[in-house]
C-alpha cells in the first residue's frame, strides 16, 4: 500500500501543477485519476472540484431532463391504453 501511495503521489506531482508550486495538491491527484489509465479507478474517489453553483445548475438541468422524459413517457402510456 505504501508503494502504491508513493507512486500515486510521485506521478501526480510530476504530471500536475504542484511542481511549479513545489507542493502536491488535490487537483494534481484528481487530474492523475482522470488522465492516467493506471489510476482511473480512483476517479470516483478523487473527482474534479467544481463550484457549488455549477453543481446546482447541473442538478437543475438533470431534473428538467428527467421531467421531460417523464412527460414523454406518460403520453406514450396514454396512447397505449387507448
Amino acid at each position: 500500500m505504501e508503494l502504491f501511495v508513493q507512486h500515486l503521489a510521485t506521478y501526480s506531482y510530476r504530471h500536475g501543477r504542484g511542481k511549479e508550486a513545489k507542493a502536491l495538491t488535490y487537483n494534481d491527484l484528481s487530474s492523475a485519476a482522470e488522465e492516467s489509465e493506471t489510476f482511473q479507478f480512483l476517479a470516483d474517489i478523487l473527482p474534479k472540484k467544481i463550484l457549488a453553483s455549477k453543481y446546482l445548475k447541473m442538478l437543475k438541468e438533470k431534473d428538467e431532463e428527467d421531467e421531460e422524459k417523464d412527460d414523454d413517457g406518460e403520453s406514450d402510456d396514454d396512447e397505449a391504453e387507448s
